[in-house]
């Protein structure tokens, strides 16, 4: 039986790297296609986020920024989506800015997955999209001082002085709360330093994995209510709201690589000395 185990071992460490890729392709993309739903654990920075989210006062007006693009939807797209249902599960107005040029595009294909497919909701009274403006953080501070010189209409053309849900909304205090989706420049760091932190109005945040360092200072200060760190964060909102999604089957599709990987790098290592113990005895050593 041993010998058999040790030749097995030593056929896999000779087999053609095409098969491997072959199967490290298929290990991706099943999980992806019918998610197996492993375990997931919110850390303490997801948490924050969600119970801050839970705890807004009803009918609350939320102003939700995307600074994200195709090549960081993965990330921060399924973080969007779930805080979007999280925010109309609990009956809150949502206002939609973008400060990329991508993110709003982004926040068009949220918004009619979440709003208009999932809770069906209505334009203008339930939630608004005020789409992109450039100008980096001169918009941030725009939207804190007079939003209505900013956007003198939506991201469809209409006036806002004709949106119901507009009425009220003149200025950055007037919201209750800020999520920020974020890439990158410009991003969290610009709302925090330039929006919540000068008005006291409270926000939360979802980054990239790799940009979570550059925030994570202003979660530790308490300027940013929680952080939700790359597809983990998703993965971990989701489990939090109970709609598993692209966030969690991501997720399962990384875990299950990963595993397969370390199992292929140990087979070989194995298959490596096995080989040299062989080659040792056969010259007398």
């Amino acid at each position: 039986m041993m010998n058999y185990l040790i030749e097995l071992i030593l056929k896999l460490g000779k087999v053609d790297r095409r098969w491997i890729f072959l199967i490290i392709g298929l290990v991706v993309l099943l999980p992806l296609i019918y998610p197996i739903s492993l375990p997931i654990r919110a850390t303490v920075t997801t948490k924050q986020v969600y119970d801050t989210v839970d705890a807004l006062e009803p009918n609350s007006k939320i102003l939700l920024s995307c600074e994200y693009g195709p090549s960081t939807k993965p990330e921060i797209h399924p973080m969007v989506t779930s805080v979007l249902r999280h925010l109309f599960r609990n009956g809150h107005k949502v206002y939609v800015v973008c400060l990329w040029p991508d993110g709003q595009f982004m926040a068009e294909e949220a918004l009619d997955e979440v709003a208009v497919d999932e809770f069906g909701l209505t334009y203008g009274t339930d939630y608004v999209l005020l789409g992109f403006r450039p100008g980096n953080e001169a918009v941030v501070k725009g939207i804190v001082s007079d939003i209505r010189k900013l956007y003198t209409i939506d991201s469809k053309g209409t006036k806002v002085t004709d949106i119901p849900m507009m009425e009220g909304i003149n200025k950055f205090e007037d919201f209750d709360f800020l999520f920020s989706g974020s890439a990158g420049f410009p991003g969290s760091i610009e709302w925090v330093q330039f929006a919540s932190d000068p008005t006291g109005i409270p926000m939360s945040t979802g980054t990239t994995s790799i940009q979570v360092n550059e925030v994570m200072p202003y979660v530790q200060s308490g300027q940013v209510q929680g952080i939700l760190a790359g597809m983990p964060g998703a993965a971990e909102y989701e489990a939090l709201i109970g709609v598993k999604g692209i966030g969690t089957s991501g997720m399962d599709a990384q875990s299950v690589a990963h595993l397969v990987i370390v199992l292929f790098i140990v087979l070989g290592n194995v298959g490596y000395f096995i080989e040299r113990s062989r080659k040792k005895k056969d010259r007398g050593y």
